[in-house]
Formats: C-alpha cells, sequence, structure tokens
C-alpha cells in the first residue's frame, strides 16, 4: 500500500508558494460557463492523477464516459508538480481541469485565484469538518476526497497491553528490555518525532496550544506560547532529556532512527502517519494500531486532520463537466472501490462508517483519531510556522533555551516574518 508522506505537504508549501503568488489571477470570469455549460467544450475533461490513485481512477472512468457521453484523458502526474504547474500551464491553455491537492493548500490556492469554487452535493456524504478542509473565506475550492492522520502503531509480541494513556508508555519506558544498549539510562520503549513541527502540533494542541486563533485564520493571535503550550514542550522536553537517546534529537534523522528502532523491535510503540505501515509490514512485524493514548492532562492527542481533495482548475474551460466528474468520483459506490484497491479511508461518510465496521486495525484507528484532529491552517502564513517552529522543541530538549524561552523565540520569529511577508504590502 502507497501512502503519501504528509510531510511533502509542507515541503510542497514551502517550495511553491513564492511560484503561486506571482500568478495569481481572478476566478470568476467563468462562472457562468460552469453553470450553463453555455461556451464549454465538454467533450474532453483532462485528469492529473497521483501514481497511487492511477489504477482506482481507470477502473471506473469508462463509467464516467458512458455516463456523460465524453472522453476523459487520465495523466499520471505527481499531486505536487501538478499544483506548481497549475499557475503556468493553465494561463497557458495547456493545463488540466481536474487536479488532486492536499487539503491545506486547497483553500490557498483557491484564494489566489487558481481553484474553481465548487458545490458539494446536498446530501449527507461530508461532515463540517469534511465541509471545512476545503472552505476558505465562505468559498468551497474542492471535495473531500481521503483522509489521513497520525496514529500509534505497538509491536504485538512486545506489548501485552495497548497503551492506553502517556502514563502507560512512561512505565513501558521503565521496562529495563528497552534500554538503548550504547547510551546508559535511556529507554527507546516508545518513540515520536517530536523535533519535527508536523509530529509534534498534535501534542501542543492536545494540552491547549494553538497555532491561529479564530478558526486557524487570525494570524495576529498565535498560540505557540501560552502557558498550555509552554507544559507541553516541556513535557516533550522530559522524554529527550531523561527517556530517550541523543539520536531521537537529531532533526535531520530522527524519523529514521524511530523507525528502526522499530522495525528492529527494540521498540514497543511509535507515532506515525499511515504511511509507515507499508514499511513496518515489509519488516515483518506483527504490529498494530491504535489511536493515540490520552495525554498527562487527560486531553486527547490532537494531531493534523490531513488528506486530499478534488479540485477544479479555474482555467478550465469544462468547469460544469469538472463539477460532474467531483460528484461521481466521490460517490459511496466509486469510494467503496477506493477503499478497495488501495485501502485510503475516502471522506465519505456513509463509506468511512461501513469500513469501520470492519477489523482493519489501521483504518479504524486513522477513523477515530480523526475525530480529535484538528485541520491544518490553510492560509499562506503557515509557511511561516513551519520555519518558526522548526527548532522549537529541539532548543528546548537540548538545554539551549527553557521551554518558554524556546516558544517566545519562535513566535516572535513568525509574527515578524508575517509582517515582513504579508503585511507591509496591505
Amino acid at each position: 500500500m502507497k501512502k503519501i508522506h504528509w510531510k511533502k505537504t509542507m515541503i510542497g508549501f514551502l517550495s511553491l508558494t513564492a511560484l503561486v503568488l506571482t500568478a495569481c489571477t481572478d476566478n470568476t470570469s467563468d462562472s457562468n460557463d460552469s453553470e450553463s455549460g453555455g461556451k464549454e467544450t465538454a467533450s474532453v475533461l483532462k485528469i492529473d492523477v497521483d501514481e497511487r490513485y492511477t489504477d482506482y481512477v481507470n477502473a471506473i472512468v469508462a463509467d464516467f464516459e458512458k455516463e456523460q457521453g465524453v472522453t476523459v484523458e487520465v495523466t499520471e502526474k505527481n499531486m505536487f508538480d501538478s499544483i506548481e504547474a497549475l499557475p503556468l500551464d493553465g494561463p497557458a491553455g495547456i493545463g488540466t481541469d481536474v487536479l488532486i491537492a492536499p487539503y491545506d493548500r486547497i483553500g490557498i490556492l483557491g484564494e489566489q485565484g487558481h481553484l474553481f469554487e465548487v458545490n458539494l452535493p446536498n446530501d449527507d456524504r461530508y461532515d463540517n469538518m469534511d465541509k471545512n478542509q476545503v472552505l476558505s473565506e465562505g468559498k468551497i475550492y474542492g471535495a473531500p476526497f481521503v483522509i489521513e492522520t497520525l496514529v500509534m502503531f505497538y509491536n504485538k509480541n512486545l506489548v501485552e497491553t495497548v497503551p492506553k494513556t502517556f502514563n502507560d508508555l512512561e512505565k513501558l519506558a521503565e521496562d529495563n528490555q528497552f534500554e538503548f544498549e550504547n547510551e546508559k539510562g535511556t529507554n527507546t520503549a516508545f518513540l515520536a518525532n517530536w523535533v519535527a513541527p508536523y509530529h509534534y502540533m498534535g501534542l501542543i494542541t492536545g494540552y491547549g496550544g494553538y497555532i491561529f486563533g479564530e478558526d486557524g485564520r487570525d494570524t495576529t493571535d498565535i498560540g505557540l506560547n501560552t502557558p498550555e503550550a509552554i507544559e507541553a514542550i516541556e513535557y516533550a522536553s522530559k522524554w529527550y532529556q531523561d527517556v530517550w537517546p541523543k539520536g531521537a534529537l537529531d532533526a535531520t534523522s530522527a524519523e529514521n532512527f524511530m523507525n528502526d528502532q522499530f522495525t528492529s523491535e527494540k521498540t514497543a510503540a511509535v507515532i506515525n502517519g499511515p504511511w509507515g505501515a507499508a514499511s513496518y509490514k515489509e519488516a515483518g512485524l506483527n504490529y498494530g494500531v491504535a489511536t493515540i493514548p490520552t495525554l498527562p492532562n487527560g486531553e486527547n492527542y490532537q494531531p493534523f486532520a490531513g488528506g486530499t481533495g478534488w479540485t477544479i482548475s479555474t482555467y478550465s474551460k469544462n468547469k460544469g463537466l469538472a463539477q460532474k466528474w467531483l460528484d461521481f468520483v466521490n460517490n459511496t459506490k466509486n469510494t467503496q472501490t477506493l477503499y478497495e484497491m488501495t485501502a485510503e479511508i475516502p471522506a465519505n461518510q456513509e463509506t468511512r462508517s461501513a469500513i469501520s465496521n470492519g477489523d482493519e486495525e489501521l483504518t479504524n484507528a486513522v477513523i477515530k483519531q480523526y475525530i480529535s484532529a484538528v485541520p491544518m491552517p490553510n492560509i499562506p502564513e503557515m509557511e511561516e510556522v513551519w520555519t518558526g517552529t522548526e527548532s522549537m522543541i529541539f532548543d528546548a530538549a537540548s538545554g539551549n533555551k527553557t521551554a518558554k524561552e524556546a516558544a517566545d523565540d519562535a513566535v516572535k520569529l513568525i509574527e515578524e516574518n508575517i509582517k515582513q511577508k504579508y503585511e507591509k504590502n496591505e
């Protein structure tokens, strides 16, 4: 099973922002065409598809062609390559009509004029969380497709009882069988990549911190240095200072260290995304999957609610037909096929509910964890959060700064960068 690694979302976000900002366009000129089809050339619909969905789309596309009396041209293309090409190929008239984009990019691309506003069906296939993932400034710029979030993987051969709380994990880390042989006094019973912001934000939000105020859009209200956020940073620091080996604090290799320890059965439990399952399965691990244990404050870990949605290029001449594709590809029948072929979890609520009744642990864990997950702010200023917090936990855990100093410095950097890049032109 091939899974997208959501760290790529951040990398794509950072590399594409400058390009996208320079290619903004008005998003309203073809609105009447979308509704009436009066100017559309609806004989051919062009769709860019990331490679992990190619077989799925090819399996259902013939039914759409027959139903609509059209031809669909499917191009296999990396999702981030499609996004990068959109502001250039679209105006040139050589771009795609439909493409897939991660949730944290959809609102941004829509606001910048590259995605067309779409309609969601008046049924129960999406809940409010799903709709909010593709909503920006009151407009919907995509149709929710799949969901994804961090979960806990554990080794069934090493854990008799599945850890339910972080207190359970702390006790597990007292077991001598998990002592790290190269560093006396350290333990690898439980590991997490908390030097990476994507992974540790769930800890901070679980403690009551937040990124931006007012539904993740108020950049004047940054909650990464609140007393609650500082408490979360202090808790993470204790693991690094009192339990984990030095390799866990190396930002360039921490994730590899975590996975190597887990696959070599020297670690009982890790926090990772669904993308980790492939390598764990390849290593022959007898692993289980569960929701992330509750935090010491009794609250849920609140990781990012990730996933992707189908979108329509604002430059498309076939917006009405593209809208029909979005409705078709995300209906219950087709999303059931999606799950059967890829094991990816559909946003479609009816399908999600049906598959949650099965015995697939990864599926059930992601669906349950998603309930407490938090949508990633889908505004351009989020870029400054990634750069501003990339060393925050390291600074505190290494002892270079106190937790408060590390948090204050991170927030100050974020505020300065936002002011310099976004407020000077207002």
